[in-house]
């Protein structure tokens, strides 16, 4: 029997949560795409904080890439704000939101299925704009995928990301108790993850600040700004602890 990998586990288990409801997995309505098509528009790289207007670069004509970014609710509206999208994802599904929102409102959008563990599957310097919502909670080591992220960016581009800090692998499921150390790599330390945990929450990875921010500056990238949000909900969230970072960063020209 042929050993599953961890991406693929992934792309397996958000593949169900997309089929249950998930939140990120829900594409944007029309209402939305033609309120977006106005100029009325916002989205977000973490839970709950809408990326400042100040963060986008002129996205008219801007050649977009959506970094694990499927699910049909970032791509739609920098579409209908005027840039040309693609977006790669490794979750069937996921993809099939972005598919079927372009059919819905009659757009092009260049689809891709890949896996970003793995070199990205574009040339040198094609994106004007990389966003990457959080997703690197979803891979054992980011800075491979910064690399390759600065590669395929052109001089002067933005990347707007979203991350996961880690702390939400520290604590109980009531968030009341710190029950684990840092990091989380249920590859490295398998107690960490019971098996018949594994189909309910895929294979999640913790990565700190320092891990990220260091990333993104190996890659070459000057980071421009940065901001805290929280998950949305649970106890955390209700006292105010920020778990996640949104950063804005370019590459120079």
């Amino acid at each position: 029997m042929q050993h599953e990998s961890y991406q693929d586990i992934n792309a397996r288990v958000i593949g169900s949560w997309v089929a249950e409801g998930w939140e990120w997995g829900s594409p944007v309505s029309h209402e939305e795409y033609l309120r977006a098509c106005e100029g009325d528009w916002e989205i977000v790289l973490t839970p709950t904080v809408p990326v400042p207007k100040s963060w986008w670069p002129t996205l008219a004509g801007a050649e977009v890439l959506g970094l694990a970014s499927g699910g049909g609710q970032q791509m739609p509206i920098l579409t209908a704000a005027g840039a040309y999208c693609t977006v790669l994802d490794y979750t069937p599904e996921q993809l099939e939101s972005e598919r079927m929102v372009a059919e819905r409102e009659g757009y092009d959008i260049s689809i891709v299925r890949a896996d970003m563990t793995e070199p990205l599957p574009f040339a040198d310097a094609s994106f004007d704009v990389v966003v990457n919502p959080v997703s690197l909670c979803y891979v054992r080591e980011v800075e491979p995928i910064l690399l390759e992220t600065a590669r395929v960016m052109r001089p002067g581009a933005a990347l707007l990301a979203g991350y996961d800090i880690g702390f939400n692998y520290v604590v109980d499921d009531a968030e009341e108790r710190i029950v684990r150390g840092l990091p989380y790599n249920p590859l490295e330390n398998p107690k960490l993850l019971e098996a018949d945990d594994v189909n309910e929450v895929g294979m999640q990875f913790s990565h700190t600040i320092g891990e990220l921010l260091a990333a993104i500056l190996h890659a070459g990238l000057v980071i421009d700004d940065v901001y805290d949000d929280v998950n949305g909900e649970g106890r955390m969230s209700e006292l105010g602890i920020p778990t996640m970072l949104a950063v804005r960063a370019h590459k120079p020209k």
